[in-house]
């Protein structure tokens, strides 16, 4: 017993956590296989890798702040037009992550733009990335305290250190010119370093309208559509799909 201890404090102090835990186990098993030394210092070794792989991938998706409806496999590419199966695929494959591509989503309400973006970001942090999912009014609020607030400043730093960017609803945020330039130096900042997705219920052309200016807005524009995909999707909604399924269950 006094040498598990001894063990477990030399994990403590060397942060080890996961050796502590699971050396008796590891041990018991190699007693019992009759692996070398060196395997079952690999196996330990392993172990704690493992661990700390796990509450990496914990936390980034802690601060990704994914939506509940975040899974990829909930986007079904028969209920929407504009995502085939086959590009669908070939999205997952995260070339255009590491090409430095943006994807601009379009589509009217409740087609199933942020649960692809959601999906997407969720899937790319799985795959190792950095990546974030803000809607534009979080964005916002980070942009235009970061001078001010300390939770704002380190937030803007690990946004703009980020591999994707996905911003929710492009449109939701009210004209103001220190907003329409914060925006555009954000936007400036990961131009060519980072992808960003942007999901819109609006065509790009369209944007100015809440920009409020349009030198400004034909800026981020260029940096954003430079290297893009531009998905349309259409079809019914599919929370109204939902709910008549729902009733007629009942």
């Amino acid at each position: 017993m006094k040498q598990i201890q001894k063990i477990q404090s030399y994990c403590k102090q060397l942060r080890l956590p996961s050796i502590a835990d699971r050396a008796v186990v590891l041990a018991d098993q190699a007693a019992a296989e009759g692996i070398s030394y060196l395997e079952f210092t690999t196996r330990l070794l392993q172990a704690e890798m493992a661990h700390r792989e796990q509450r990496t991938l914990q936390r980034k998706l802690k601060e990704a702040m994914l939506p509940l409806r975040h899974q990829l496999e909930l986007f079904d590419c028969s209920r929407v037009q504009g995502v085939s199966p086959a590009l669908l695929a070939q999205l997952k494959e995260l070339g255009w992550v590491d090409q430095l591509m943006n994807l601009v989503i379009m589509g009217p309400s409740g087609v199933g733009k942020t649960l692809l973006s959601a999906g997407l970001c969720h899937h790319a942090i799985q795959s190792g990335y950095t990546a974030y999912f803000r809607s534009m009014d979080q964005l916002m609020s980070t942009l235009v305290r970061k001078d001010n607030s300390r939770a704002a400043s380190v937030e803007y730093r690990r946004l703009i250190k980020a591999d994707l960017i996905v911003i929710d609803d492009i449109m939701m945020v009210d004209p103001d010119m220190k907003r329409a330039n914060a925006f555009f130096h954000f936007i400036n900042a990961l131009y060519e370093k980072a992808s960003i997705v942007i999901t819109t219920n609006k065509s790009p052309k369209h944007w100015v309208e809440k920009l409020g200016d349009e030198v400004l807005t034909a800026a981020v524009l260029d940096r954003i559509l430079h290297h893009a995909e531009v998905i349309k999707l259409s079809g019914e909604s599919l929370r109204s799909i939902n709910r008549k399924e729902r009733m007629q269950v009942l």
